[in-house]
């Protein structure tokens, strides 16, 4: 019975696993539909965003099956609720890559230089904390996890430099007010993706522990 458990607890890793992919690349789609301008990216995203919907159901499943059918002690009951709980961040991070794709839909081409260069700094720094949430995860790795949660401070403060950078662009120029906005949406949606990051991280952490750490960050560090 415990042999059969762990094969379904080594499923349900290789799930959460491929969830994480699918988000890291409705980022990376939404990203580039901004800098191409590219309905083609559009479409993957949106595509995307629909795996992770049915991959979210399935792992739900998955989780009550393991909770239902099998007895589970209780180091298994916290994996399996952290899983629940991180599907559930997964998806939103599935549907703010979808809303930022959206966004590019009006933001013309020759337009689209505006905070950029800080703009993918930050979905970068998106994709590389959702990655390590779930390989913290997989791996049962505190520390990978309390990197997530440490890069948060680093996220928050790139948004602040977009924001800064985009008043200071409609200052100069009032006609760019409409695409201020767009923009400030597209880091502000790359900001909520990173918190839901770190949600993941400190439900790993409760995963190993026990405790659950929502907004404590764990030490200092500089830098990506």
């Amino acid at each position: 019975m415990r042999a059969k458990f762990d094969q379904q607890l080594d499923t349900l890793n290789v799930m959460l696993i491929e969830m994480g992919a699918l988000c890291e690349e409705a980022i990376t789609y939404a990203v580039r539909a901004l800098n191409e301008n590219s309905d083609e990216m559009r479409r993957l995203t949106f595509e995307t965003d629909s795996i992770i919907d049915e991959m979210e159901r399935e792992i739900e499943a998955l989780c009550l099956k393991l909770l239902l059918q099998q007895q589970p002690v209780a180091r298994d009951l916290r994996q399996i609720s952290a899983a629940l709980k991180m599907i559930s961040d997964m998806e939103r991070i599935g549907d703010q890559a979808y809303d930022i794709a959206e966004i590019t839909e009006t933001i013309k081409d020759e337009e689209n230089n505006l905070s950029k260069e800080n703009i993918n700094r930050m979905a970068d720094a998106s994709i590389k904390m959702v990655t390590k949430s779930i390989d913290s995860f997989v791996n049962k790795d505190m520390d990978l996890a309390n990197d997530v949660v440490i890069m948060d401070d680093i996220v928050d403060k790139m948004f602040d430099d977009i924001k800064a950078e985009l008043i200071n662009a409609v200052a100069a120029d009032k006609r760019i007010g409409e695409l201020l906005v767009d923009n400030l949406m597209i880091a502000k949606y790359l900001e909520r993706i990173c918190d839901h990051a770190v949600n993941i991280a400190e439900w790993v952490i409760f995963s190993i522990t026990g405790e659950h750490v929502a907004d404590k960050h764990i030490g200092e560090k500089e830098g990506l």
